[in-house]
């Protein structure tokens, strides 16, 4: 018998029946295995491998229930005391799609980051790097809803970016910029690929660098890649990939990287969502009243926009209100997320000359919308990125952007 995930699968109810999908006809074969139904596990990888001949790990179960009916089996890949590299990957694979066919997420919890969506993104995107998983998120009058996930591989060396050649994917909140068709790519990444926003402002700021973060497919002779197998990029399987296409908006969808996601109940969201709108309301309310030391008590010390620092930015402040009668500021079109934990950790600020520590989420989140600003001698329209921190209790706003 193979043991390999045998109390993970003996402790799982009935799977799904009707076209399952590659993890679910995976985690078939494995339970019926676990279960000493031979016939069946072979009849369920033999119909996996038929419809993906190029899925290694369907041929490596495969391999042993063939050499399972001549001696007994102790693990995935029965190698005797051969250990390699590859098999441990594959090993990890088929913990992870097992895990995600058989460990079902709450129904009544969703991840943290999506506090609020502006109507015009359809959906968000969510990996959890822990679970080799991408969750497809459809916003419902600003609420997220589960609507589809997908297995994924990640960087080889984890997550966490820093620098380029570091072989780690980034945590952080992304856009799909844009789609490169594989007429314009190689084969290596099969079915295409969705550019990210890698860096963004923050890691700009933080000093990460690198580029051609993406999420692509895999090349034509391998179904999937193991767990951690790529450079720093999110990688599906082609199909899964052709799928997850009828989400994306591009230039629109929003990301979220996280090592692990934190899943919390609606109405916790509803609270921190909650907390941070009515902090942005104050910021808008306290800018119209043209006190322009209200204002600057939404601003952290450490407050950059890149090209002005905190006392820069004040300055400019006290001279343009002094020069108005009245201000009116409008905010539409606005989304809130909290950024995943581990992004704003241990970096070195641009600014300053030594380490600082940020505050992590639930402490820091990214704010977009769209501001509508009237006085009595300037009118404009801009699209702004704020990314704001907690301190001392009180959402501050550490960094702005207008896009």
């Amino acid at each position: 018998m193979i043991r390999f995930c045998l109390a993970l699968l003996l402790a799982t109810p009935a799977l799904h029946a009707a076209e399952p999908d590659a993890d679910r006809q995976l985690a078939n074969s494995l339970l019926a295995v676990s279960q000493s139904r031979m016939p069946e596990a072979q009849i369920a990888v033999d119909k996996l491998t038929r419809q993906y001949p190029n899925f290694r790990l369907a041929q490596l179960i495969k391999g042993d229930l063939l050499l399972a009916r001549a001696q007994p089996l102790q693990t995935l890949g029965n190698t005797g005391n051969v250990r390699n590299a590859e098999l441990e990957q594959l090993r990890d694979e088929a913990r992870q799609r097992v895990r995600a066919a058989t460990e079902a997420l709450p129904n009544d919890q969703v991840p943290a980051y999506l506090l609020s969506l502006d109507d015009g993104y359809r959906h968000a995107l969510v990996v959890d790097a822990s679970r080799s998983r991408l969750y497809v998120y459809e916003n419902r009058a600003g609420l997220p809803v589960r609507v589809a996930d997908f297995y994924i591989a990640i960087g080889k060396s984890g997550t966490g970016k820093q620098r380029e050649g570091d072989n780690r994917t980034p945590i952080g909140i992304y856009t799909l910029s844009s789609f490169k068709s594989p007429r314009e790519l190689t084969d290596f990444y099969g079915g295409g690929a969705f550019t990210l926003s890698y860096p963004n402002e923050w890691d700009t700021r933080q000093g990460r660098n690198g580029h051609g973060i993406w999420i692509h497919g895999t090349p034509s002779n391998n179904y999937s890649r193991t767990p951690r197998a790529s450079e720093g990029c999110v990688v599906l399987a082609n199909d899964d990939l052709r799928r997850l296409g009828q989400y994306i908006q591009t230039g629109k969808t929003p990301v979220i990287i996280a090592e692990q996601v934190e899943w919390v109940a609606y109405d916790v969201l509803d609270t921190r969502r909650n907390d941070l709108a009515a902090a942005l309301d104050q910021w808008r309310t306290d800018w119209e009243s043209r006190d322009t030391k209200r204002l600057l008590s939404h601003y952290s010390t450490l407050f950059n926009t890149g090209t002005q620092d905190l006392q820069s930015f004040a300055d400019s402040k006290h001279k343009v209100n002094a020069a108005k009668s009245w201000i009116r500021v409008g905010l539409s079109k606005v989304s809130l997320m909290l950024y995943p934990q581990g992004a704003g950790r241990g970096c070195k600020d641009a600014k300053a000359s030594t380490t600082t520590l940020y505050p992590e989420r639930p402490d820091f989140a990214l704010v977009t919308f769209e501001q509508d600003y009237q006085s009595s001698n300037l009118s404009d329209r801009t699209p702004k990125r704020q990314f704001w921190s907690r301190e001392n209790g009180r959402w501050k706003i550490i960094h702005e952007t207008s896009i």
